[in-house]
């Protein structure tokens, strides 16, 4: 019976850490990312910056990238162009579509 309770247990703690704390992180770096462009007001293409401008880079390989808790902002802001509510002009610029972010619901 001690032994069932283990791996249900252990079962349990790995759907948590495998699952569940990647897509609140997710969920959460999304706020952050958007956060970040309704702070530099970017909501129009004259108005629109690049990554280094808006403090988004990506992270770099490096030997101790093993020990870094992983940063979610990247995936964050590629989901948000997939679903069209950061559009990026032909320089790389990018900009935040706040009617887009009504219709998500972000």
């Amino acid at each position: 019976m001690e032994n069932i309770l283990i791996i249900i247990l252990l079962v349990v703690v790995l759907i948590i850490t495998f699952f569940i704390i990647p897509q609140w992180r997710m969920r959460r770096a999304v706020h952050q990312v958007i956060g970040i462009f309704r702070k530099y007001g970017t909501n129009h293409p004259s108005i629109a910056k690049t990554l280094e401008e808006l403090g988004l880079r990506q992270t770099g390989g490096g030997a101790f990238s093993l020990f870094r808790r992983k940063d979610y902002k990247m995936y964050a802001l590629d989901f948000l162009i997939k679903v069209e509510a950061v559009k990026q002009l032909e320089d790389g610029r990018l900009y935040l579509l706040e009617d887009r972010l009504l219709e998500l619901k972000l």
